[in-house]
């Protein structure tokens, strides 16, 4: 097994995630098996409590392990389901090494963060090499060099190269900044970020210069002789207008980055498969579109400070994407702040997109949204918290329950249309938040003759993931089948309403479950497609 460390140096935010998912693509692409790791130096045991706002995203994997957005970039490029040991967290390693130590694990050796930290860190990238079969390990490192909760992360990632010398290799990831005033790139950041990794023993053998422009010659031969890394093992990554593109810019390099990265691992390059589809897919995204659509976000966890970010919707983003570029649609998404917005804004979109989310902030601002959407006949999409605000729109507007709400915003509501799950109550009454919601696949029955059937191509059984804790309160069922809501998607036994969709409407659907977590750019999510096309209409 050979590993590869992928490291960040200068600024956070370069873009590790998309080098270490570009460079997986590309060496899956020569016929190895590989799988990415990513490790978050956070004591975080997941990403589960984490606020949107605060970190992005959060992915969750096919086995329920809450995690990092990045392992969502990993799946979109590699076109595989990964598991939750390619995610490691600082929180992990150190509760695991204390629970060691508790149970006596240790013999009576003192405890130390060498070696037993650093052997647990080692373990556990070996175990996600093991668990997915890899012939190639890619390890992303959360934050950058020199910050002093990840050192202890370098210093496994050295003493590995130390032992197993012929099968580890380095990529780090650095910032030239071009300056305005000088007209240039400089490349001193990116020579201290190298210096100060150098410090900790290790000695970069590809370097990765990010920047907005191409890294010119001058700057590259500069660039190599003060990092002490051949000209032919750097790479240019300048901003892009799609992530997509990137594979093939590091492919068009030098000598090939995966071949570059396979010599230097001493194994053999191979042919590479499957750039053609690559290929063709970054040509659907640049080529003229038929037609246009504008899409609005409905959320609530843009803002951080004065920027509004879309970190927190990656997933949702991209699986829009991939439905527009495989119908030959231009997608514009605009971001709508469901505590702020006139109904203008919505009456105005070819479609209306309600994410996920918690809590009671900005739930009046979608319900409003919705209304607007189900009583102007525009295509609608809700998921997760989305489905569960489309519900209690219906019982307030159609049923008539005007104090209708989910228990989470209201717990006093005498029409609980939404409440916290029964085996979830546990849970709540003892603070245990971490982990202990509805995480992961789960299959999903789909209603014969409904507009979900046509889209699923008729599949009955579907399995989709879950991150949730609070549902549709089925005592409320019989009256809205009476008003003409349709339960398009149940759990196999009945019990959990899993989608729902108005048959009278252009389109109106909305699922408990997260489509988006499976939408890849060359197998885009059909329930996405099929809302871009409505959208068209």
């Amino acid at each position: 097994m050979k590993f590869i460390f992928i490291s960040g140096g200068v600024i956070s935010g370069l873009g590790k995630g998309i080098t270490t998912a570009s460079l997986a693509f590309l060496l899956k692409s020569r016929g190895y098996k590989v799988t990415p790791v990513k490790v978050d130096m956070y004591f975080n045991v997941d990403a589960g409590t984490l606020r949107p706002q605060e970190h992005g995203e959060v992915f969750v994997t096919h086995d329920g392990m809450e995690c990092d957005e990045d392992l969502g970039h990993y799946e979109r490029f590699l076109n595989q389901d990964l598991n939750k040991e390619n995610y490691i967290t600082a929180g992990q390693i150190y509760s695991e090494v204390i629970r060691k130590e508790r149970a006596f694990e240790y013999g009576g050796e003192t405890v130390d963060v060498i070696p037993h930290v650093t052997d647990e860190i080692i373990r556990r990238i070996k175990l996600a090499g093991k668990i997915n079969k890899a012939d190639i390990v890619l390890i992303e490192f959360g934050g950058t060099v020199g910050e002093y909760k990840n050192g202890i992360f370098f210093e496994a990632s050295r003493i590995l190269k130390f032992k197993q010398p012929k099968d580890v290799l380095h990529v780090h990831v650095t910032y030239l900044p071009f300056m305005n005033h000088l007209g240039e790139l400089k490349s001193k950041p990116a020579q201290t970020s190298v210096h100060v990794l150098n410090s900790l023993g290790i000695q970069p053998d590809i370097l990765i210069a990010r920047s907005s422009v191409d890294l010119d010659k001058k700057r590259l031969e500069k660039l190599g002789l003060y990092s002490n890394i051949p000209a032919r093992q750097i790479f240019s990554n300048p901003d892009m207008d799609t992530v997509y593109k990137i594979p093939l810019h590091f492919h068009n390099q030098n000598h090939h980055l995966a071949t570059t990265c396979l010599k230097i691992l001493n194994i053999p390059t191979k042919k590479h498969h499957h750039i053609k589809k690559w290929k063709d897919l970054v040509n659907s995204i640049e080529c003229k579109k038929k037609k246009q659509v504008t899409i609005g976000m409905i959320g609530k966890y843009f803002n951080t400070g004065a920027f509004k970010l879309p970190d927190s919707y990656v997933s949702v983003i991209e699986a829009l994407k991939h439905a527009a570029w495989s119908s030959n649609i231009e997608l514009n998404i605009k971001w709508i702040d469901c505590e702020n917005f006139c109904q203008k804004d919505i009456r105005q979109l070819d479609g209306v997109l309600v994410p996920q989310g918690w809590g009671k902030r900005g739930v009046e601002g979608k319900l409003e949204a919705i209304k607007i959407a189900r009583s102007n006949n525009i295509p609608f999409l809700g998921l997760c918290f989305g489905m569960q605000m489309a519900t209690i729109e219906f019982a307030r507007n159609v049923l008539g329950l005007s104090k209708a709400n989910s228990t989470e915003a209201d717990p006093d509501t005498p029409h609980p249309i939404v409440h916290v799950m029964p085996d979830q109550k546990k849970y709540l009454a003892q603070n245990q938040y971490g982990g202990t919601i509805r995480l992961g696949a789960w299959p999903c029955k789909i209603l014969e003759n409904s507009k979900l059937f046509s889209i699923y191509k008729s599949n009955l059984i579907t399995n989709e993931r879950h991150r949730h804790r609070y549902e549709f309160n089925t005592d409320y069922k019989e009256k809205f089948e009476k008003a003409g809501l349709v339960f398009s998607g149940v759990s196999p036994d009945g019990k959990l309403m899993e989608a729902i969709e108005i048959p009278k409407h252009k389109f109106f659907i909305a699922t408990q479950f997260h489509p988006e977590y499976i939408s890849r750019p060359l197998s885009p999510h059909p329930l996405f497609v099929a809302f871009i096309k409505a959208c068209t209409k």
